[in-house]
């Protein structure tokens, strides 16, 4: 039996080959196994780029975006893939992140615009990003992923035990496209340092960012960490490296001089948004408040929350329970209930008419059962409310088990919702960066003094700065300072 199954997993793999070819890898000149063609690439890049657009939303800067457009275009004609239409783009996101898709799609949030401080920075990662796509690095993913594949379905014929778990198994290995291996950071480390010294950056700086991003790891919750360090694993040496591989492909240039951009960079980035922007919603003291649809609910006290332009999300600290927040799908209330049923394949328990507040609403509890594991069978509560222009949905899910504990957890946020009248809720204004010009040297901590940043907030600006706040400033520097 052991034998047929090495026989099957055999002749699945020998006939992927023949469908598909072994393919030359643009950086690498080898010959590999790839189940992806550039066609299906290209073609998987489109189908994302609207859904990533629509959870993050676009950060509108006419001056930023032309910058990351010019210099993005730049280094991919130097790439080893420069026929691909690539395109560029800022997400209006605080989180610290840069990621790429397949065929060309690259993306950086503000989050993480506003902690580089030169031009030469933004190009090491520029470079990293583009590297993933030129070194067809999701579409290795996705062979793993098939030839993974092909072992599980040679085990569900042989093995009838399997076969119901066979869509979870599939799911989980569906994860294999959140991160890249560390053979696969390194070589985009690498094409980083390559791609950005042709065009004339210090690549020197990538390896300091890196730096920048572990100091925001230090001391912080688990939230707070960039999410290009859990999206790009950090071996110990990478700083290291980066500045081992600067040194040699420099070596190869002894005549051309390289550029950091500083001053240029951050007058760029001069009143850039800076952390969550209340437009959008923000809590405060355990209240969300939405001041443009003009809104507001309770949020459980000491859940975690995260805000997107798609739903706004509360999690139990114990990952026991969930919540969201998001716009009901379709003209009715009861359109969107069923909607809501339907789409999420539910079981519906109960539904009953009411209102919130003054609003119309139906309240439905609905279960989603697991038959081959029946502990993560889980049951949601789910107000569907009618606010005038706009239905809304505020829902809460836990397991099975633990429904009962949560429910009144759950129906007191639902049961807040309420519309925001309070002028100072709804006129709050975001922090921005704002660039300052040091009139006097000093160390950076007393520079902080002078533009009175609290001391609780200053180890912030020393990272935002990419200094340390015993740093010694000339006079005429520029920094980046928080304000309102």
């Amino acid at each position: 039996m052991k034998n047929l199954k090495h026989l099957i997993l055999l002749f699945s793999i020998i006939s992927l080959c023949s469908l598909s070819g072994c393919k030359t890898n643009p950086v690498t000149g080898k010959k590999e196994l790839s189940l992806m063609s550039e066609s299906k690439e290209i073609a998987m890049g489109k189908e994302y780029d609207p859904s990533i657009v629509a959870s993050y939303g676009l950060y509108e800067d006419t001056k930023m975006q032309k910058f990351i457009d010019e210099k993005g275009q730049e280094m991919a004609r130097i790439s080893h893939r420069p026929h691909l239409n690539y395109e560029f783009k800022i997400l209006d996101s605080p989180v610290v992140n840069a990621f790429a898709v397949p065929g060309g799609y690259v993306y950086f949030t503000r989050g993480i615009m506003a902690h580089f401080n030169n031009e030469a920075e933004f190009a090491g990662v520029l470079g990293h990003e583009i590297g993933h796509i030129t070194a067809r690095h999701s579409a290795k993913q996705y062979s793993k992923q098939m030839l993974g594949q092909v072992g599980l379905i040679a085990g569900v014929v042989l093995s009838p035990g399997v076969r119901n778990n066979f869509q979870q198994i599939q799911q989980g290995m569906g994860l294999l496209f959140l991160k890249f291996g560390r053979d696969a950071e390194s070589q985009s480390d690498m094409l980083g340092v390559t791609y950005s010294t042709e065009v004339g950056y210090d690549s020197q700086y990538m390896a300091g960012f890196f730096k920048t991003l572990s100091r925001m790891r230090e001391g912080t919750e688990s939230e707070n960490i960039p999410t290009f360090m859990s999206t790009h694993p950090d071996p110990g040496d990478r700083f290291n490296k980066v500045k081992q591989l600067t040194v040699a492909e420099q070596a190869k240039y002894p005549a051309k001089k390289y550029a950091v951009e500083r001053d240029n960079y951050l007058r760029m980035i001069d009143g850039l948004v800076y952390g969550e922007d209340p437009k959008g919603g923000y809590v405060q003291n355990d209240v969300f408040y939405h001041p443009v649809m003009k809104f507001k609910f309770d949020v459980p006290r000491g859940w975690r929350t995260a805000n997107s332009p798609a739903q706004f999300q509360m999690a139990d600290p114990n990952g026991k329970a969930m919540m969201a927040f998001t716009l009901g799908q379709g003209k009715t209330l009861e359109e969107a209930a069923q909607n809501f049923i339907s789409q999420n394949k539910l079981t519906l328990i109960s539904s009953e008419n009411g209102n919130v507040n003054g609003y119309k609403a139906i309240a439905l509890v609905a279960e989603q059962n697991n038959e081959q594991d029946p502990t993560q069978s889980v049951r949601i509560l789910n107000y569907v409310i009618d606010f005038g222009t706009n239905i809304f949905q505020l829902y809460g899910v836990s397991q099975k088990a633990a429904f009962t504990a949560y429910r009144k957890t759950f129906k007191a946020s639902m049961q807040s919702f309420d519309k925001l009248t309070d002028p100072a809720k709804i006129n709050v204004k975001p922090e921005r960066i704002k660039i300052k010009t040091v009139s006097k040297a000093g160390n950076l901590r007393s520079v902080l003094n002078t533009f009175k940043v609290k001391a609780d907030r200053q180890k912030e600006h020393a990272i935002l700065n990419g200094m340390e706040l015993g740093e010694q400033i000339k006079a005429g520097t520029l920094i980046k300072i928080i304000e309102k």
